[in-house]
C-alpha cells in the first residue's frame, strides 16, 4: 500500500491482537472506524510507519498542554510542548498525540481515511510541525527519555521486524 505523507489511515484490529501494550489506543467499534492516524514513514527504517493518533477531545488535551506550560515556567525553562500539537483535520479542531505515537508495519493498515471520494490531508505547514516533533520526540527517547511516549516502542519495534 502507498503511504502518503500528510494522509491519515486506519489499523486492522490484528495490529492489536499482536501487539499486547496497553497504552495503545484501541480500535474503537461504533460503526464507525477510530481512531485514525497521522502517519509518515521512519527516517532510519523504511519498513517502519509511525502513527500519531489523531482526538477531537481538544478541552482534554489543552488542560494537559497547559499544565507542562504551567511546569516549564515554574522550572524557568523555555516554553515548548512537542508531545501534543493542534491543528485542522477536515475543518474539526483537533489533537495530535505524539506522546501515544507508535510503529507499524504496512501489513497492519487496513485502509486510509477517504471522505466524499477525496483522501484527508493535513496543511503541509501542520504536517512539518507534526513530522519535526514527532522526530525530536523520538530522538529524546532514543537518548534515554523513555516515558516521553507511552507506548513501549521498543517492545513493538522489535515483534514488528522479528
Amino acid at each position: 500500500m502507498q503511504i502518503n505523507v500528510g494522509c491519515f489511515y486506519f489499523i486492522k484490529d490484528s495490529f492489536f491482537d499482536v501487539i499486547e501494550d496497553k497504552e495503545l489506543m484501541q480500535n474503537k467499534e461504533n460503526g464507525s472506524k477510530r481512531p485514525c492516524y497521522f502517519c509518515f514513514r521512519s527516517k532510519e527504517n523504511n519498513e517502519i510507519i509511525w502513527f500519531i493518533p489523531v482526538s477531537t477531545k481538544v478541552d482534554k488535551y489543552k488542560k494537559i498542554y497547559n499544565k507542562k506550560i504551567e511546569m516549564q515556567k515554574k522550572l524557568g525553562k523555555k516554553l515548548s510542548v512537542d508531545t501534543i500539537v493542534f491543528g485542522y483535520v477536515s475543518n474539526t479542531y483537533s489533537t495530535f498525540l505524539i506522546q501515544n505515537m507508535f510503529p507499524v508495519t504496512e501489513e497492519y493498515i487496513e485502509s486510509q481515511y477517504i471522505k466524499n471520494n477525496v483522501a484527508i490531508r493535513l496543511s503541509n505547514k501542520l504536517q512539518k510541525e507534526i513530522i519535526y516533533k514527532a522526530n525530536k520526540v523520538l530522538g529524546l527517547y532514543e537518548h534515554g527519555m523513555k516515558k516521553i511516549i507511552f507506548p513501549d516502542i521498543d517492545k513493538i519495534l522489535k515483534q514488528l521486524l522479528k
